[in-house]
């Protein structure tokens, strides 16, 4: 048997069609055909089941777990081969790697130090939930996973905790939160709210929140996109839940501020996962002993605004810049003016503040 044949017979489990395969493989549909029908005669047992035309009618039970030994088998080459490329000190080929949506902020500092140090390594991140991390850690498709540790469910695997995210309230910046640098949950739940849809993590993990206070939160908008609530706050009167970090990464928009959620202060600890072993593959290795340098650094931690005593140090120093302004965003009750300013002085600061899209 040969690896090609494995490479048949992976490509037709996941193309799910014999020709689409055969064009993935760069051979001739025959020829494909003919190398996994040999496959089978040499392990003695049919892998797919059998039907007309080139469609993909399933797998057998054996066919199965066979095409499980086929992705370990195909990883444990592409992994030996990147460990010799490593103790050349010239690592090649693909990190793939899963990620939860809302940590999209933290993966280009994680991802940067990956490329400084193997600047031949290409990078491929996957936004999703849980099940599809847990699926493609266990078909090889990924080499290591970014989520919840407390409700990751993703089998048997190694884990490094990076860091702890909180929640804050993002919220219109108005007289009515002016001063204001905290907000509870029970007041939150008072307030017009967009949300991530019911079907996420997040979510879910946030209406639990509320539940526990006692409060049934109906939202006003739902998406599945954190960027487009954080938008719909800039340009309503609706406020939105997002992890803390985000004030640091990416920055809040023009006319947005955000309150510390309290009572209760709630937070999930994120870590890296990858594929249990004792061989480690060498794009995850390559993640955690990274993840690992930064750990004992707090340089994350840091960053994230997680370590409070550097907070106070980098205040003068850190600079949120804002987005462009939109006409959207023109809302007058959110520039700050003087009472005692004239009425052409208010009119020249809220310019100011706005940009040209407000009309003079």
């Amino acid at each position: 048997m040969f690896l090609r044949q494995f490479k048949y017979l992976v490509a037709v489990v996941e193309e799910k069609h014999f020709g689409r395969a055969a064009k993935r493989c760069n051979v001739t549909q025959p020829s494909l055909s003919s190398g996994i029908k040999q496959f089978e005669l040499e392990i003695g047992v049919p892998i797919f089941l059998r039907g007309r035309g080139q469609r993909f009618h399933g797998l057998t039970p054996d066919g199965e777990r066979i095409a499980k030994w086929a992705r370990l088998i195909l990883s444990h080459c592409e992994a030996m081969r990147d460990e010799i490329k490593e103790r050349q000190d010239d690592l090649h080929g693909s990190l793939r790697m899963g990620a939860m949506p809302s940590m999209s902020p933290v993966l280009p500092v994680l991802l940067e130090k990956v490329r400084e140090r193997y600047p031949n390594v290409r990078i491929d991140v996957h936004f999703m939930g849980n099940e599809a991390m847990k699926l493609g850690l266990d078909n090889f498709n990924l080499d290591c996973a970014l989520t919840y540790i407390d409700q990751a469910d993703l089998g048997r695997r190694n884990v490094i905790p990076i860091y702890s995210e909180k929640l804050s309230l993002l919220v219109p910046d108005t007289a009515e939160f002016e001063g204001r640098t905290q907000i509870t949950w029970k007041e939150a739940a008072e307030l017009p709210l967009a949300m991530l849809r019911s079907s996420m993590h997040e979510r879910r993990f946030v209406d639990s929140i509320f539940e526990q206070v006692g409060c049934d939160v109906v939202p006003k908008v739902e998406s599945e996109s954190i960027l487009h609530l954080m938008f719909q706050v800039q340009c309503t009167e609706l406020s939105t839940i997002i992890p803390a970090h985000f004030k640091r990464m990416p920055g809040l928009h023009a006319g947005t501020k955000a309150l510390d959620l309290v009572e209760p202060v709630m937070s999930q600890e994120v870590g890296l996962f990858w594929a249990e072993g004792e061989i480690i593959m060498p794009m995850a290795s390559a993640l955690v002993s990274i993840v690992k340098k930064l750990n004992k650094s707090g340089e994350l931690r840091r960053l994230l605004g997680d370590d409070e005593k550097s907070q106070g140090s980098r205040k003068s120093k850190t600079t949120v810049q804002a987005q462009p302004q939109t006409p959207c965003a023109i809302n007058a009750a959110r520039v700050p003016v003087s009472n005692g300013d004239t009425e052409e002085q208010q009119r020249i600061a809220r310019h100011l503040r706005l940009g040209d899209h407000d009309i003079l």
